[in-house]
């Protein structure tokens, strides 16, 4: 009896040692799970301001190019400027042989000369007969006949003297100028060389570039979201009221002066609904040439827009997705859209997220749907920061 109260006794102490120390393991177990929830670096969602921008392609014109041609045929006998060089208005570009021309005005002088000889001789028979007629020595018709001499011998004398300015005029066209101030184009023809009016391609061409032209185009929408909520009784009023635009070199470099967009086409091209549009860049140190190529930068203001930093969200199949905070400080990987602009490093979110949304800053790879964090609220400041220029060029 004594020995079973001993092993009951025995029974008791082991169970108490076993509680316990189930107890002491599921403690252990309580502060391993807490160990694993790991710290994450988290941001509050807010709005600001930014300015984003958009390039479009643009082939830059001077505001008028003219082709210089020649007005006679003629071989050129000296070239006065060269290819690329600028010249004034009125400045003589080429002169051509003027041997033959100046021998027909020679010519038109002299016939000149003859008719105005027979119109003094037939002024004096006019002049001789009306006293005969008067006397009734000769006939009225004598007299008429005389007359009609003159106005014929006069006639000739005004035909001689319009081939003579003719002549003079033709002259005049060997020395071809420039009818306005611009760059000097290529030079298809050289000393020798025999042109003409009906010369397919012209002697040269002549660019005023002191204000460019930069062509490009918008879709349908752009348009109507560019001029929408301007001021202004038509399109001339309301491209007024446009901020001004910037120009990107070929060298992705940005030209040191802003234009302004001036103009739209009428029509919208039915096959790409495009619209083509013209802005304007002054061009005084003649940097601009005509035929180059850029990049019409045009800025766009948002008042209100939501931005986070491009490290928050990674890509899935075309789409972007970051991770929120949600209940419990688990994480959910949240869709949302983005606008891609010229943001050094950030994106601006269009939809998925709201202002006061706590999405993971840091890490995010090593995160699942439905972890478990221990958030840390982080600033960042200002996001609204814009990529230097020669990066901008490649968005």
């Amino acid at each position: 009896m004594e020995i079973n109260m001993q092993t009951k006794k025995f029974l008791i102490i082991l169970m108490m040692l076993i509680a316990i120390s189930c107890g002491d393991q599921t403690r252990v177990g309580q502060a391993g799970s807490a160990a694993k929830i790991k710290e994450y670096p988290v941001i509050a969602v807010k709005a600001q301001s930014t300015r984003l921008f958009k390039d479009y392609p643009t082939k830059l014109q001077g505001q008028q190019t003219v082709e210089i041609r020649s007005k006679i045929a003629g071989y050129i006998e000296q070239i006065f400027v060269d290819e690329g060089a600028f010249v004034k208005k009125g400045q003589v570009l080429f002169r051509l042989n003027a041997n033959d021309i100046q021998a027909t005005v020679r010519s038109a002088e002299a016939m000149v000369k003859v008719a105005e000889a027979d119109v003094k001789i037939a002024e004096v028979n006019v002049e001789k007969t009306k006293p005969l007629v008067e006397k009734n020595i000769v006939s009225k018709f004598d007299l008429e006949s005389v007359e009609s001499t003159q106005k014929s011998k006069e006639a000739l004398l005004a035909q001689t003297k319009a081939n003579l300015e003719n002549a003079r005029a033709n002259l005049q066209y060997t020395l071809i100028t420039s009818p306005t101030e611009g760059t000097i184009g290529n030079f298809p023809f050289r000393v020798g060389s025999l042109v003409s009016s009906s010369t397919s391609e012209p002697l040269t061409t002549v660019s005023n570039t002191v204000n460019m032209y930069a062509y490009f185009s918008f879709n349908e929408k752009e348009f109507l979201n560019l001029i929408k909520g301007l001021e202004g009784k038509n399109q001339q009023e309301k491209f007024t009221r446009l901020p001004g635009v910037w120009l990107v070199l070929a060298d992705n470099s940005i030209y040191e002066q802003t234009g302004r967009i001036e103009t739209a086409s009428g029509l919208i091209n039915s096959q790409t609904g495009a619209v083509n549009i013209r802005a304007s860049f002054p061009n005084s140190e003649g940097i601009l040439r005509s035929g180059g190529s850029g990049m019409v930068r045009i800025p766009q203001v948002i008042d209100s827009a939501i931005i986070i930093p491009q490290k928050t969200s990674y890509e899935l199949q075309g789409k972007h997705f970051v991770y929120v905070v949600g209940a419990g400080n688990k994480v959910r990987n949240t869709e949302i859209e983005v606008l891609v602009g010229n943001l050094k490093d950030s994106y601006v979110v269009t939809g998925g997220l709201n202002v006061g949304d706590q999405i993971v800053l840091d890490g995010i790879a090593s995160l699942r749907n439905d972890t478990e964090i221990k958030p840390k609220l982080s600033e960042i400041g200002s996001l609204s920061e814009n990529m230097p220029a020669e990066n901008q060029l490649k968005n």
